[in-house]
């Protein structure tokens, strides 16, 4: 399926709340797991069933639990249950290519974003959806497909690193927020080597396939920036006061993460900026390549018109043509071949024409 566009007309006149899981089935099994945590207690397991996190909520703790694979219907209409979440939620959470947003409810913040992945391999960025929903002390993430950004966090919250396990469910939104806005510096440096090793290649060997690179990482960079653009919509939402789920602590690390953003988006519009620069450059190269040949073969070709003139007029072949019969004819013909070749040779040169 195209990463521009997915299919949601199977959505087209369905009522506000109705739950369609819209875009790639990226896992088979749905797969829940828990992290409940305090400032001096961690507790870390896999769940059979979302019922088996409930005893665990407690005001003085945190519960971060992640679902990997959105696409069961009824399991996710079994999750909105147990928690109170919005039908228009669960429809957000189930459509992969929904804009990402912050929306505040009653009980909670629900946040919409795009993971990028680059596979090395196919030098392609690919987006995965994380839907998180924030309430006063759990935070429940859905992602596509098992595999994220996350496991530094998870390392700070095993190990009691930093302010994390005393942070609170804010904390963690923002150190999930703040390790997917990191991912994206690491796309970009790809992104930048591959700019560094083609501006190269403009340089020394400019040939067709440059071009075509120059549109791949072109698309490459819009795709980015349609998927980062609207994060800082986002981050300036957690930035203002009536926010009730992000606690005036943690809103000083949101700026942070605001000013990250702000980077990685100046960051796409530079490299946009360089790469336009850079076809513009290719093409000035072909084009002077170009009128060099151009400019050999006209002088070529100027040198022989008065030599064909010559080799024109004694091949007519008349019976009388004093010339012909003359003994030293056909080395004086050559003579004035060589020598209207070299008068124009001299005459091109002091033009600065070659």
């Amino acid at each position: 399926m195209s990463r521009f566009t997915r299919k949601s007309s199977k959505k087209a006149g369905s009522s506000p709340g109705t739950l369609i899981h819209v875009g790639e089935k990226k896992t088979d099994d749905i797969r829940l797991s828990m992290l409940h945590y305090d400032a001096e207690t961690l507790l870390e397991e896999s769940l059979d069933r979302v019922e088996a996190a409930l005893p665990r909520l407690k005001p003085t703790a945190t519960t971060w639990i992640n679902i990997d694979g959105i696409h069961d219907i009824a399991v996710m209409e079994h999750i909105g249950r147990h928690f109170g979440l919005h039908p228009l939620t669960l429809e957000d959470v189930l459509n992969t290519s929904q804009r990402p947003k912050a929306e505040a409810f009653d009980d909670y913040l629900f946040v919409v974003m795009k993971m990028l992945h680059h596979d090395a391999n196919k030098n392609l960025i690919s987006s995965e959806q994380i839907s998180l929903i924030l309430g006063k002390n759990v935070l429940i993430s859905f992602q596509e497909s098992a595999g994220d950004v996350f496991e530094p966090v998870r390392e700070r919250i095993r190990k009691g690193k930093g302010r994390i396990r005393s942070g609170g469910c804010d904390y963690l939104a923002y150190a999930l927020i703040d390790a997917i806005v990191d991912n994206y510096f690491v796309i970009l440096e790809r992104l930048g080597q591959r700019l560094e090793n083609l501006e190269e290649a403009v340089d020394d060997h400019p040939e067709a396939s440059i071009l075509a690179e120059i549109h791949t990482i072109r698309r490459e960079l819009i795709y980015l920036r349609k998927q980062v653009w609207p994060l800082r919509e986002i981050i300036a939402h957690f930035l203002k006061d009536d926010v009730d789920f992000i606690g005036a602590a943690t809103r000083l690390f949101m700026r942070d993460v605001y000013d990250h953003t702000i980077q990685t988006i100046d960051t796409i519009e530079s490299f946009r900026d360089i790469l336009s620069g850079m076809q513009d450059l290719y093409l000035s190269i072909i084009s002077n390549r170009m009128n060099e040949v151009m400019k050999v073969l006209t002088i070529i070709a100027t040198i022989f018109i008065p030599v064909t003139f010559v080799a024109g007029i004694y091949g007519m072949n008349f019976t009388h043509m004093p010339e012909l019969t003359w003994r030293w004819g056909y080395l004086f013909v050559w003579i004035v071949i060589l020598a209207i070749i070299v008068g124009m040779l001299v005459f091109f040169r002091r033009k600065k024409w070659f």
